[in-house]
């Protein structure tokens, strides 16, 4: 199908083209107190594609794969690269970067799992959280998900290449009553193969664990204080930096990080790697939305910011290199191994003792972050520390600062790594924040 829609593109004038073909099925049932909330089946597919008239683009999209369809849209996506300005940065990657023989990651891992089965996995899930205290008297559900798919992509190199992938999870969010305050928490697992998954009971225990310890929740004065993120908040901090170097945001000229490269942007002792390769994880891939090849590669060594995140197109505009990086990050690997990383690699409990007194992060709402300025403002609840251990949980405050100073103010990092997302990183400890409170 990718070969006779990119044949047809070239036979109606398209100089290049490229093209992708999406089939994706999944199951995913809620559980709610006991009682079925949700059942749904999903089975998409999809035909993408892309042409090139000199340096003119087009593109064209549709859900139709007979050949009548795929025909309608190669025509339709010719015609707006007729009638579109040249781009003198457009066209696809190099053909000396694309993958030509990926290896296999071992990416796909279906789950032959009847919704009968998948119900009784989110009772037993929510059943062990809610019986673990009486004050568990309510809950958001418990969610199993399981879902395949395969990505075909070619282009008018002559590159050609599938993957297949699957993704499984399980999920449960809790609500504990006090004397007068309600509090809800969650906790959750996520693995290519299905044996990888955590043990649904262990999962509601999980999720009742950290509800619990949310009740009494107090607020705080305003202050100026030691911050330390949680591993899954802590991924979302490394994200906005990887925002701010991507391609678009330096050509565009709309980051915080304008020009980093070669400077300084974390501690000396904070190394970030990218490794594309890693088997079953959750963001490997062998080759990038346009077929180039992925490498292992050092984004940032003893603090310093080695280059940016690139795709073709944006590396053409910045006169760079694609750094294999279109459709986004694979695996990325934080951790305290510069120089003058000893005693910056700690357990969470030393983690605590030595922030001393602070805010410990668990859980951040709202978006308030400017990815321009790098100002930085989100609602916060979590624990307040004192004398190095947890002291009383805390919530209705809200964390201020400047991602720029954030990232350099960076003391130390958590060996509670959580690899379950693109952005693997343990708790982090920042030095200093402005916590705004009652």
């Amino acid at each position: 199908m990718i070969s006779d829609a990119l044949s047809q593109a070239q036979s109606s004038g398209a100089s290049q083209a490229e093209a992708s073909v999406s089939l994706q099925r999944g199951l995913t049932v809620s559980v709610r107190l006991g009682e079925v909330e949700t059942i749904e089946y999903q089975r998409d597919r999809g035909l993408s594609l892309t042409v090139y008239v000199g340096q003119s683009k087009g593109s064209a999209s549709t859900a139709d794969l007979r050949p009548a369809a795929v025909r309608e849209i190669v025509r339709k996506a010719v015609a707006i690269a007729q009638h579109t300005a040249a781009d003198a940065y457009a066209g696809l990657a190099d053909p000396a970067q694309l993958a030509r023989a990926p290896r296999d990651l071992d990416l796909f891992h279906p789950w032959d799992l009847a919704p009968e089965q998948a119900i009784e996995m989110a009772r037993e899930c929510e059943a062990a959280g809610l019986a673990c205290d009486p004050r568990l008297r309510n809950s958001e559900g418990a969610t199993v998900s399981t879902h395949s798919a395969v990505r075909v992509y070619g282009n008018s190199h002559g590159f050609l290449q599938g993957v297949p992938s699957t993704s499984h999870s399980v999920s449960c969010a809790l609500v504990a009553q006090g004397e007068a305050e309600m509090q809800r928490d969650y906790w959750y697992s996520v693995a290519r193969r299905p044996q990888s998954l955590d043990e649904p009971a262990s999962i509601g225990r999980r999720a009742a664990q950290r509800t619990l310890r949310r009740l009494g929740a107090r607020q705080l004065g305003t202050r100026r204080a030691p911050v330390l993120f949680a591993p899954e908040l802590a991924r979302g901090l490394f994200g906005h930096f990887v925002a701010a170097i991507r391609g678009p945001s330096q050509y565009r000229r709309t980051s915080f990080l304008l020009d980093a490269a070669g400077s300084e942007v974390f501690p000396k002792f904070l190394q970030i790697a990218e490794r594309p390769h890693i088997p079953e994880a959750l963001a490997s891939g062998a080759f990038d939305a346009e077929g180039v090849a992925t490498r292992d590669r050092e984004l940032v060594q003893q603090g310093i910011l080695q280059g940016y995140v690139l795709g073709s197109y944006s590396a053409r505009k910045l006169g760079l290199t694609t750094t294999g990086n279109a459709g986004g990050i694979h695996n990325l690997l934080v951790s305290a191994s510069g120089p003058g990383a000893e005693g910056r690699n700690l357990g969470f409990d030393a983690l605590l003792a030595r922030m001393g007194e602070g805010l410990y992060v668990t859980e951040l709402m709202g978006q308030g972050v400017n990815g321009v300025t790098g100002d930085y403002s989100r609602g916060a609840s979590g624990f307040w520390v004192q004398g190095g251990v947890l002291a009383y949980p805390v919530h209705e405050v809200t964390i201020a600062g400047n991602l720029r100073s954030m990232l350099r103010g960076i003391e130390a990092l958590g060996t509670d790594v959580d690899a379950q997302g693109a952005i693997r990183t343990g708790s982090v400890l920042i030095d200093a924040m402005t916590i705004a409170g009652s």
